[in-house]
């Protein structure tokens, strides 16, 4: 504490006019008096001291907290409860501290959830590589006959759009969790966008003689980005499609009211198991239901569209008896 330079200048102000206080009693009144002032700057030098030096104390004790915090150690709690300068400043950094561990745990997950994709991103990309390893290899051999030449170059360009479509749709996913997509605000008529959603799936539906029923005003509308929610119908429908038997029945009805634009897609297909529903907005989840085909991320894909434009999507399902999907775009968020 006495190191302090304005300690020092402190305290020697003090003894000055304590000194000061005492030559003035000496002249001007008697040795008593002069001793009584004497005793009581003695007194009050030592009060001050005494409480100067309890606060420098708190002030050292705070400076080894923020040090264990700059160490990592945010499980201490500096508070005292108690009103005063020392108090607040305690209390300010105590909030800091319990601010800095939110965001320490916020990037320990993130940092799970990163290792956690690159995982299953390696898993993905390694089935289809090692098909079309094997496949090149056979290509090479000049034995192979024009027949199998044939369908092993088709296979590999099925192999190799599965690649791009996954790699893609990584990428929209990881620009999504890192908040670098900016989601438009405009207007947009439910009509128009369910035809644009069905439209790259008409011929899947055609080979399974579907029927897709749509019902609702044609002026229901709501502010989004047209094109990412597109995107997120898209894979809805194409869900609906792959697991409703062949010739059976899509319906797609959408209202609107004072909170919110509701689309509710149905089908009349396998259904999702009780086992599976919690879980098919999770990546890389496929259910039993799953085709090979499948690898698990355009549900989670289309959950991470609508929520991030304020929006909600919950699904209802039972085997066998089919699938319904509520998607719900809210007017305003409180």
């Amino acid at each position: 504490m006495l190191r302090n330079r304005e300690i020092q200048l402190f305290l020697t102000v003090l003894v000055f006019l304590s000194l000061a206080g005492v030559l003035l009693a000496a002249i001007f009144g008697s040795a008593a008096a002069s001793w009584s002032v004497f005793a009581i700057s003695i007194v009050l030098i030592a009060t001050t001291g005494i409480f100067t030096w309890w606060r420098y104390k708190e002030i050292d004790r705070l400076s080894g907290y923020l040090q264990k915090i700059s160490n990592g150690d945010y499980q201490l709690d500096v508070r005292d409860n108690t009103e005063g300068e020392l108090s607040l400043l305690k209390s300010q950094i105590y909030k800091v501290t319990t601010r800095l561990s939110e965001q320490s745990n916020i990037l320990h997950e993130d940092k799970e959830k990163l290792t956690n994709a690159i995982s299953d991103i390696s898993h993905q990309l390694k089935t289809p590589l090692t098909s079309m390893m094997v496949m090149a290899d056979l290509l090479s051999d000049n034995r192979l006959g024009e027949e199998k030449r044939t369908e092993f170059t088709r296979n590999l360009n099925i192999q190799l759009k599965r690649m791009e479509w996954l790699v893609s749709s990584l990428l929209k996913l990881s620009k999504m969790d890192a908040g670098t997509i900016t989601f438009k605000k405009e207007p947009i008529t439910v009509r128009k966008l369910i035809e644009k959603a069905i439209e790259p799936l008409l011929v899947p539906i055609d080979i399974k003689m579907q029927q897709i029923d749509i019902q609702g005003d044609p002026l229901t509308a709501f502010s989004g980005d047209l094109n990412w929610t597109i995107e997120a119908l898209i894979n809805i429908l194409k869900n609906c499609v792959e697991h409703t038997a062949p010739g059976g029945k899509l319906t797609i009805c959408y209202t609107e009211n004072v909170l919110y634009t509701e689309i509710i897609i149905k089908d009349n297909g396998s259904g999702i198991s009780k086992q599976d529903l919690p879980h098919i907005f999770k990546r890389f989840y496929k259910g039993r239901n799953a085709s090979d085909e499948s690898v698990g991320i355009g549900l989670a894909m289309a959950y991470s569209i609508i929520t991030s434009q304020q929006g909600d999507i919950e699904v209802k399902s039972e085997p066998e008896m089919g699938t319904v999907f509520h998607i719900k775009f809210y007017k305003q968020v409180v």
